[in-house]
């Protein structure tokens, strides 16, 4: 075991130095070349669709047999329409502008010098995560085009989907003249990568985690590196007394069911006790069409009778699942005093026609994406305009809500003089 142990670090350290060096090679090139390699990426991840689909199979196979569950089966799973989504996405970051060498706020200071800031690169990004092996070309077209190299850590579940996505961003890179260390992807499952990954300070400027609440709790505990993070995902919709009644169901509908297994899924809906009576039946009717199963407080079970009673503990749970939790409160006051105690901060919703209630909503609810007349499922890179995201932040430093390019640069002051000294 010491010797496996001691292969791994050795393994990671490995990838750290070529890491390190490959973001010091790509502080030379410039957009286009970044551009063409994007594109070129894109062109082998379509080419591959076939054996892409044959390696996930392996993986899908691989996952039901050891009966992970629905929701973590359909972030495994890869088809022809989501293939396709993610050459889209790495041509969208093609498209996207470069914040690399922006300059920002340069003024002339009393002493002649003029002082500005500069964006520039992160370094080296350490990506762990789980079952979803789009992440494997979203981390990497996010981390190129913003001049990061990266080391990505998928999880053992997708291993032969996530190698062979790993394949097509090496035929891109290598297109474009640029090193294949830019983008690598740790071939091992062993638990001890992830380990070596967290707490290499000399190779490694941040680490992203993106999966279940255990995972990111254990990095955030672990590290040594910095993290950039969201450990869970309760997010709301809030039906107020001046809603569009029409509006407010088609809006909760769509936040539960649209897709069941993704961090910006609704798992909690509240509902002003005036027109609780006027939006829950038919709201629990839909549900019930698709198999949602209802949890409700004393009062929804009252109006509901397909609901069960919810929990203490149903009001803090992510469910990733087919499973709603309904609670009848006041007033918009009473809403907001739910999220400040149960919300994780990722992203809440409010439905009414009453603008100054939806001021007040965005104002005082401290989530980090906060919505008015619109589905929580919006709260992602892609719906933002960011091409891609590398994760959804619910940390106020450095990042928060879908972390885009900007999110993976940081900025330095710059000044400019013509010989000043100072006096």
């Amino acid at each position: 075991m010491k010797v496996m142990q001691e292969t791994i670090k050795e393994l990671m350290q490995t990838m750290g130095k070529k890491a390190r060096q490959a973001a010091r090679e790509l502080g030379r090139v410039d957009t286009g070349v970044k551009n063409r390699a994007l594109n070129a990426m894109a062109d082998a991840i379509e080419s591959a669709e076939v054996s892409l689909l044959v390696e996930n199979k392996k993986d899908m196979d691989a996952g039901a047999e050891s009966g992970l569950d629905a929701a973590l089966l359909d972030r495994l799973e890869l088809n022809s329409e989501r293939i396709a989504a993610i050459a889209e996405g790495l041509r969208q970051v093609a498209g996207l502008p470069d914040p690399v060498g922006e300059i920002t706020n340069l003024a002339y200071r009393p002493s002649g010098i003029q002082v500005g800031k500069m964006r520039v690169p992160l370094g080296v990004i350490g990506i762990i995560y789980e079952s979803r092996p789009n992440v494997t070309a979203d981390a990497a077209a996010l981390t190129l085009k913003s001049g990061n190299a990266c080391i990505l850590r998928g999880g053992s579940e997708a291993i032969h989907s996530n190698k062979a996505i790993a394949s097509c961003i090496r035929q891109g890179l290598e297109a474009a003249g640029l090193s294949a260390d830019t983008v690598q992807v740790v071939e091992t499952t062993d638990r001890a990568a992830v380990g070596e990954l967290i707490t290499m300070e000399a190779y490694v400027d941040v680490i992203v985690p993106r999966g279940g609440k255990g995972l990111i709790e254990r990095i955030s505990r672990d590290a040594r590196v910095p993290v950039i993070k969201h450990l869970h995902g309760v997010c709301h919709v809030y039906i107020d007394d001046k809603a569009d009644l029409q509006k407010a169901i088609a809006v909760a509908f769509n936040a539960k069911t649209q897709r069941y297994g993704t961090c910006n899924t609704m798992e909690t809906l509240l509902v002003a006790r005036s027109i609780a009576d006027n939006v829950l039946p038919e709201l629990a009717e839909k549900y019930i069409g698709e198999n949602v199963e209802l949890r409700g407080c004393a009062e929804t079970c009252q109006l509901l009778p397909s609901a069960i009673q919810a929990t203490e503990a149903d009001w803090d749970e992510e469910y990733l699942a087919p499973i709603l939790s309904i609670k009848i409160v006041e007033d918009l006051d009473d809403a907001i005093d739910h999220l400040h105690k149960h919300s994780s901060g990722h992203t809440e919703s409010i439905i009414t026609e009453d603008y100054s209630r939806a001021r007040r909503f965005l104002r005082e609810v401290d989530s980090s994406s906060v919505m008015v007349n619109t589905s929580t499922r919006f709260a992602d890179g892609f719906e933002y305009g960011l091409g891609a995201e590398i994760g959804i932040s619910t940390d106020k430093l450095h990042a928060r809500g879908p972390v885009g390019l900007e999110g993976l640069t940081t900025q330095k002051f710059i000044v400019l003089g013509e010989g000043h000294i100072r006096q």
